[in-house]
Parts: structure tokens; sequence; C-alpha cells
């Protein structure tokens, strides 16, 4: 079964009478050449397990099954289980789970399904969800060595924009410290069913065994990194002192300790920077 036929497709859905759901950004993959980079790129082996996000009509879902040991693949979408079960008959290596994977307990499913396999994340990820997913699996340090994902092209270039870099943000830096990003290909909108508005890419995420920067308090640091990036037409004094509710005095005099000009913006710092600044302005306030 070719799953990126649109004949074939439509006649699966038509069999389990499956509609679209716009609300869930449902959109398959008709270009045959996407998943099978994914998973070749993602680095799965016999030895290594994969949880994917969304499955969708399988597609993925059937080329890290012929990569990996072994797959599991959550789906929100009730409707979509008997279109799996058929596209995907002969995979006995993939378990299918039904839930939101914003509200499983990821660290115990991974622990349970996968045991002590090496696991990686690869996923076409519903692109209303992609920042909070990707941020869960990173801010609650999961046992994954990386994650491969299309994400639509904008995102996917917020992603992986560097600190001190101008495209970078909030979200840019919070990525940079928990991993290394880089964009591993463009997909057009027209590689999809139904075509979306929107071009993708590919992105991968390779996961630090420890931060990029350290910070004495990462709370405070992540804090920090958003006020910044709040009001990014400012400058950073500007920007911090408002969003973090602190004197102007306050935030120079750790400005100045941290070697940087009190008329840098944000994008202009690099997370080292950030870093320093967050050390410095906690001195600050323990001086007090």
């Amino acid at each position: 079964m070719d799953l990126t036929d649109l004949i074939v497709i439509r006649g699966v859905l038509k069999r389990h009478g499956f509609r679209f759901s716009k609300s869930l950004g449902q959109n398959f993959l008709t270009d045959p050449s996407v998943c099978p980079r994914m998973a070749l790129a993602c680095g799965a082996d016999r030895s290594t397990g994969v949880l994917e996000i969304g499955p969708g009509f399988g597609v993925l879902t059937k080329e890290l099954s012929a990569q990996a040991g072994k797959v599991v693949a959550v789906e929100l979408d009730e409707s979509l289980l008997p279109v799996l079960g058929e596209t995907l008959a002969g995979c006995r290596n993939v378990e299918i789970i039904r839930g939101d994977v914003l509200k499983l307990d990821l660290a115990k499913l991974l622990r349970e399904k996968f045991g002590g396999m090496k696991t990686m994340v690869c996923a076409n990820l519903p692109y209303y969800i992609t920042s909070p997913v990707l941020m869960r699996f990173l801010e609650e340090r999961l046992p994954i060595a990386s994650l491969t994902v299309m994400v639509q092209k904008e995102a996917a270039q917020r992603f992986c924009a560097a600190p001190g870099n101008r495209a970078c943000g909030a979200v840019s830096a919070a990525v940079s410290y928990y991993a290394k990003p880089q964009i591993l290909f463009e997909v057009p909108r027209t590689s999809f069913y139904p075509r979306p508005n929107v071009d993708s890419a590919v992105i991968q995420l390779t996961v630090l065994p420890e931060p990029s920067v350290r910070a004495k308090d990462e709370r405070a640091f992540f804090l920090l990194v958003r006020a910044a990036f709040g009001k990014r037409r400012k400058t950073v004094l500007n920007s911090v002192s408002s969003g973090l509710g602190l004197e102007k005095g306050q935030v120079l005099l750790a400005l100045q300790r941290a070697g940087i000009p009190p008329n840098a913006r944000a994008e202009q710092l690099s997370l080292g920077q950030f870093a320093d600044l967050s050390n410095r302005l906690e001195e600050n306030l323990n001086e007090r």
C-alpha cells in the first residue's frame, strides 16, 4: 500500500468514513521523499525506540517501523485509529496510543514503553501545538536523545535562530539552552493533502547533556529572557527593568558588571551574556 498515493489515501479514508478536522490541523503527506528522509535523519536503528506524535495516516510511522526497534505513536483523533489499523497492518513493532501528548505522563510513558532503550522523537507535529510540545520535552528533561520534527517554516526559523541573531527570540534562546538546533530541509505546501496555506521545514534538536550555559537560578534566567524579548524594540535596560519590575539603577549596575552596553537590545545578546546578566542581577539583589 502506497501511503502517499492520493487514490489510496482517499480510498482508505472513505472506507472508514474519516473526515479531516481543521481544528486538529490534519494534513497528510503525499510527497514520497519526505518521510524516508525524516526517518533516516532521526538516526533510529534496531537498538532504539522512537516516539511519534500525531501519526495521521501512518506514512512516517511505516518508515520508522522499518528502521527502529520499537515505535510508539500517540494519536489524539480516535477516528484515525481504524485507519491506522489498516495502513500499519504488518508493522509489528508499532504501538498506537490514543491520547493527548500535552496531558500524558510522558516520563512514565517513555519508561514503560522503551525501558532502557535509547529513545528519540520523530514526528510531523500538529502545528497548533508545536511550541508547547517541544518545550515540554526540553524543560522536563525527558530521556530522549533528539527531536526530529516537521514544523511550520516560520516556526522552524524561530526555533533555530542563534542567540545574537536578529531573528532570535525568547523561544530561540530557550531551545538553544537545552539543545543544539538545526534546519534539515524545507517541505513545500504542495507536499500535503489537503494543501495547507504555509510551507514547512524539518528541524532537529539534539538534546544537550547539560544546559549550554550556567545560570545560577534557571527560573530567574528564563524570566529575564522573556522580559528582554517582551519589548524587543526597547533596550535591554528598559525592557528588563519594566518586565521584571526592577529599578533601572539595579539593572544598569548588573549590565555594567556583565560588560553589556546599556543600549543593547535583546537580539544582540548571546546566551552566555543572558546567563551572566541573570547571575549579576541575583548578586545585586542579594547584596541589598
